[in-house]
């Protein structure tokens, strides 16, 4: 029944007298004769599926061309196992290949992989599927980016297109940066690549061209749908960029920084290294967030655990120094001077900014931060994503040469690695802001936690601040920025991190319904709903249930 069900996009006339005789309103020779015609379209979906194999333009090698059933996709580990935390998709064919399959620096085999999945009941629209963290793993393209689509796009009838970015690896290996086209690869020409080859696909096996494109993505992903706005601005009709990396190369320099700065004041393990992770301990966070809370959860009109008007929240956290000895109540000096280094960002000799500043937000408690700044490692060998995936894309994929044993924890120059990146920032930094011509044509919604760890709000903020001075106020009826209370990065926190970006897009682009608010629900505090508000305006109480988005509006 699923099969015959998915088929019925190409074979709608069989379908419908399936669906009758199944209702017994149709003999039974109709019955058969739907049965027949089921069985033909099915044939026929299989032959312009494997027919696909022999697809050779744009440098592709056509690796996988094979009709997959409804059900749900294999795991990413390449064990052959079923994943069963992934959701259900329909029938469909799947594509797999290489494009400018090489073999570059040092001897290694690269290439844009490629997971191209075309449902047999389409839905005339086509669907980037963005990437994560450093790439090098060719996620199933279903297009389900974290909080924000759900069910998948493949499951309401996209085809849809991933890649791998032009390396193989695990998410957190950057070795792939000492490799000169590999950097390109990776900051933007697997995006376009594999865009122009997945809408070729689409149009060998339906016959016809998409009628309308979308980017989605959180994270890189995130950046490549900034990255599509600004470098490829007639790809896509509609971009969903969450949590994007906006200033790649200085998210990577504050990630060093954070070391740098915890570093000076943590204590030593047996061999002198700096225990990072004994910073601060779960207590300290705790009464971080709850001094944030105290100050500034009011003043969207409603005590709940949501801070919206965050950028009235002028926290600091001297408020809680100690007066004498470090207790369980307050933090010591070095404490306070340290949240307030990491929060104020890297700067140079001058006092300029290179990235931030961060927000306080309820986040600093989270795991989600801890596993980003600090990790649980009790010995010198740090096990944050900042001595992690932080280290290592800094090293070998943002400096200019690369530079394996670069050492963040000992005395740094942050005007020189600030010029050493500006290479690689000319390739992957997506915060051009001049967009007249993605404007003019496509729509784009872009958001960020304001408990993410790793991504400061301010900068998506002072570069949607530029887009609009670079293009004029009418640029807000084309590009929206949200910002979300709570929210870690993509997703989690005590947040309404629950939303259907997919569909309002869709809305924005198909019928003209921009995305004045956009209803929100919450994993972490069950029953309330809040209204996303677009910036500058934030969500305001204003009378009524307390747990409903209804009592809310957005307003400066």
């Amino acid at each position: 029944m699923g099969m015959w069900h998915a088929v019925r996009g190409n074979r709608r006339g069989a379908i419908a007298l399936l669906a009758a005789t199944l209702a017994g309103c149709a003999s039974h020779a109709t019955l058969t004769d739907s049965r027949a015609a089921v069985a033909g379209a099915i044939v026929d979906a299989e032959q312009r599926c494997t027919a696909l194999a022999s697809y050779s333009g744009w440098g592709v090698n056509v690796t996988t061309a094979r009709l997959t059933p409804e059900g749900r996709v294999l795991a990413e580990d390449g064990s052959g196992r079923v994943d069963p935390s992934r959701p259900i998709v329909p029938a469909h064919c799947l594509v797999q290949g290489v494009i400018n399959q090489r073999t570059g620096a040092d001897g290694r085999e690269f290439g844009i992989g490629f997971d191209m999945r075309l449902p047999l009941d389409w839905n005339g629209r086509f669907a980037f599927h963005g990437g994560a963290g450093m790439d090098g793993w060719l996620m199933p393209a279903i297009g389900d980016i974290d909080a924000t689509v759900n069910p998948p796009a493949l499951t309401r009838g996209f085809a849809v297109i991933s890649t791998n970015g032009g390396h193989s690896g695990f998410f957190t290996d950057a070795s792939f940066g000492t490799d000169q086209q590999a950097r390109i690869d990776y900051a933007y020409n697997a995006l376009d690549k594999t865009t122009l080859l997945g809408k070729e696909l689409v149009r060998a096996f339906y016959g016809s061209k998409p009628e309308y494109s979308y980017m989605l993505g959180c994270s890189n992903g995130g950046r490549q749908g900034l990255i599509a706005s600004q470098r490829l601005p007639l790809h896509f009709d509609g971009i969903v960029s969450g949590d994007p990396s906006l200033r790649f190369s200085r998210i990577a320099i504050d990630e060093m920084w954070n070391q740098n700065v915890l570093a000076k004041i943590a204590p030593r393990d047996e061999s002198g290294q700096p225990i990072i992770s004994q910073v601060f301990s779960d207590a300290d966070l705790q009464l971080v967030r709850g001094g944030v809370l105290k100050q500034c959860d009011a003043l969207d009109g409603l005590k709940d655990g949501l801070i919206h008007d965050w950028q009235a929240c002028g926290f600091d956290p001297g408020v809680l120094t100690c007066k004498g000895g470090k207790t369980a109540s307050c933090l010591s000096n070095d404490q306070v001077g340290a949240l307030r280094a990491m929060h104020e960002g890297p700067r140079t000799r001058d006092g300029t900014s290179i990235y931030g500043p961060f927000n306080y937000d309820t986040g600093i408690a989270s795991d989600a931060w801890r596993g980003m700044r600090l990790g649980r490692s009790t010995s010198g060998q740090s096990d944050a994503a900042d001595a992690t995936l932080g280290l290592g894309q800094f090293s070998l994929y943002q400096l200019t040469p690369p530079e394996p044993g670069f050492d963040p924890k000992g005395p740094v120059d942050w005007d020189d690695v600030l010029e050493r990146v500006r290479h690689t920032a000319a390739l992957g930094d997506a915060d051009s802001p001049f967009l007249n011509t993605f404007a003019s044509r496509g729509k784009m919604i872009v958001y960020n936690g304001l408990s993410d760890q790793g991504m400061a709000s301010s900068e998506l903020v002072d570069w949607y601040d530029q887009v609009v001075d670079v293009n004029g106020e009418s640029v807000r009826d084309s590009v929206r920025l949200f910002l979300i209370p709570g929210m870690t990065h993509c997703r989690g926190g005590e947040a309404t991190d629950e939303f259907d970006m997919l569909d309002a897009i869709q809305a924005w682009v198909e019928r003209g319904e921009a995305p004045d608010r956009i209803r929100a629900t919450s994993r972490s505090i069950p029953g309330i709903s809040r209204p996303l508000c677009p910036h500058p305006k934030v969500a305001r109480y204003v009378g009524g249930d307390p747990a409903s988005a209804d009592s809310f509006e957005c307003r400066e």
